[in-house]
């Protein structure tokens, strides 16, 4: 296909688009779209090209649902990681495994 200068000089014309983004993000999509033979602008490209597509962002955006259960045990995992309250140990793998048959047993 043969273009003319004005098809080539309108095909030239482009914009920036400068973020920011963690070392290890960018090294590790680098990878990825390397796969593909694509590079991180090619593929900020094409999500700016399905964004226009679809008018909106090509994914749906919602929050996790949890239920009570597992929102106390992610509680309860952040007090352990804090220190808040002191994590369960074990003296061996018998005596833990002991701890949770009792626990069924409770039920």
């Amino acid at each position: 296909m043969v273009h003319t200068i004005d098809e080539v000089i309108e095909m030239a014309k482009t914009a920036n688009i400068n973020i920011r983004v963690e070392p290890e993000v960018k090294s590790t999509v680098d990878g990825i779209f390397s796969h593909f033979g694509l590079t991180v602008a090619d593929a900020v490209n094409i999500f700016l090209h399905k964004s226009i597509i679809v008018g909106g962002l090509p994914f749906d955006m919602t929050l996790p649902r949890y239920n009570e259960e597992t929102l106390a045990a992610m509680q309860e995992a952040r007090d352990i990681a804090s220190g808040k309250i002191k994590a369960k140990s074990y003296a061996s793998v018998k005596e833990m495994i002991a701890e949770l048959d009792s626990d069924d047993s409770e039920d």
